[in-house]
């Protein structure tokens, strides 16, 4: 039922460009216009958009990256805000679901009048609504590590791309001597791109795919494809799971007898809220692939982890997307103050060398790209729920979206 509901929201997007290519004047992903839409600057506040699933399966990873957005809002505002103006939030439902993302984000741009959106979570997601800002001309950050192979005018990339994480930890595992791999990730555009990707590698690199399978997002049916993992007998198992599937996921993993030291798993879209979400019995031991951690030291980490648990409790942990995420905020808040102006176009021509002293690190925009130079971390989870680096790439690695450094990647774009 999942799986044709999504199949249903496609086809309902379809359409959604169908009547914009007739000429409709006016259609539900906002995409009629060519024209740059309208930011309203005429009081003493400057509208941003939050768009996150706040409801559904993906409301378990999407949840935090809003409140951390929040978070980076009010200490931009307490310094005074963007250009004298105090920043205000719209906060808006992706559900969970695609048309869904594509129609908030119109009503962000059209009706709100924002000045930028942050938010989307699966990549999925992120198609979704980026013809919406692109035919709107209207800024969009994206927080999250993804497939890499695209770039968009109206999007900046302050997660991962696929240098700064997927290939890393291929690096890793190579490393640790594992020739064998098990692919296992949910039904949609991220995980199936991403194991063309690590089969590419695999190729070039004298590894082995002894499998690949995926399940619908938000499936919790995993005996199968687990049993199947384990009869293979791969070194290592690499998960590009999304959402509340990894519950179901790892729960079975450990009902078939499998644990980090008969074969581990590298995760790239599970951090510490996810762990906390999974529990942390299930997950010990195991390995994760991002670019921040709660536990990556730093005065800057200092200072975001103890203001995150100040403003929503002790016991929340921070994660690399709820920090990318609040970089981006402040990246995007740099930019309008060296562009003077919140117009996207000059926005972006300010964007090339901007710098933050993040949490992750110091990171910089790429102009040519607009995604950011990201220091590449392997991490293992431990029994009391975070992640302990045990590996990193010394310094930060620019974005190669594309992978044109890659002989081996030719074929993919």
């Amino acid at each position: 039922m999942l799986r044709r509901r999504f199949l249903a929201g496609g086809a309902a997007l379809a359409a959604v460009v169908v009547l914009s290519a007739c000429g409709a004047k006016t259609d539900a992903a906002g995409t009629s216009s060519d024209k740059a839409a309208k930011i309203d600057v005429s009081g003493d506040t400057v509208k941003v958009g939050l768009l996150n699933s706040l409801s559904g399966t993906m409301a378990i990873s999407e949840v935090t990256v809003r409140n951390s957005l929040l978070l980076a809002i009010d200490e931009i505002n307490a310094s005074g805000g963007v250009l004298g103006k105090k920043i205000k939030p719209i906060s808006e439902d992706g559900a969970s679901d695609w048309p869904t993302f594509a129609e908030k984000a119109a009503k962000l741009i059209k009706e709100d009048e924002v000045a930028a959106t942050f938010g989307c979570w699966t990549s999925a997601s992120r198609k979704a609504v980026k013809p919406v800002f692109e035919k709107n001309r209207s800024l969009l950050f994206y927080p999250v590590q993804y497939e890499g192979l695209e770039q968009s005018p109206y999007i900046f990339y302050t997660g991962a791309t696929t240098n700064q994480q997927i290939v890393p930890a291929l690096d890793y595992l190579k490393s640790q001597g594992k020739k064998s791999l098990y692919l296992v990730g949910s039904d949609y555009v991220f995980p199936r791109t991403a194991n063309k990707e690590i089969t590419a590698y695999a190729k070039a690199n004298g590894m082995t795919i002894l499998g690949e399978d995926y399940a619908p997002l938000g499936s919790t049916e995993f005996s199968t494809i687990a049993n199947k993992v384990k009869a293979s007998k791969a070194d290592a198992v690499f998960n590009t799971l999304n959402g509340d599937s990894n519950v179901a996921f790892f729960k079975e993993y450990k009902s078939a007898g499998l644990s980090a030291k008969t074969m581990p798993v590298v995760s790239v879209s599970i951090a510490e809220e996810e762990v906390k979400s999974i529990g942390s019995q299930y997950l010990a031991g195991q390995l994760t692939a991002w670019n921040y951690y709660q536990t990556t030291p730093g005065a800057a980490n200092e200072k975001f982890v103890a203001a995150y648990k100040a403003k929503y409790g002790e016991d929340k942990p921070t994660s690399d997307p709820m920090e990318a995420a609040y970089t981006s905020v402040h990246l995007w808040a740099a930019m309008v103050e060296k562009a003077k102006s919140f117009d996207p176009e000059k926005v972006k021509a300010a964007s090339d060398g901007i710098t933050f002293d993040a949490p992750e690190g110091k990171v910089t925009v790429d102009g040519a790209t607009q995604h950011i130079s990201k220091t590449a971390r392997i991490g293992k989870i431990g029994t009391d729920g975070l992640i302990t680096e045990v590996w990193n790439s010394g310094k930060p690695v620019e974005p190669d979206p594309f992978l044109k450094g890659y002989s081996w990647a030719a074929d993919l774009s």
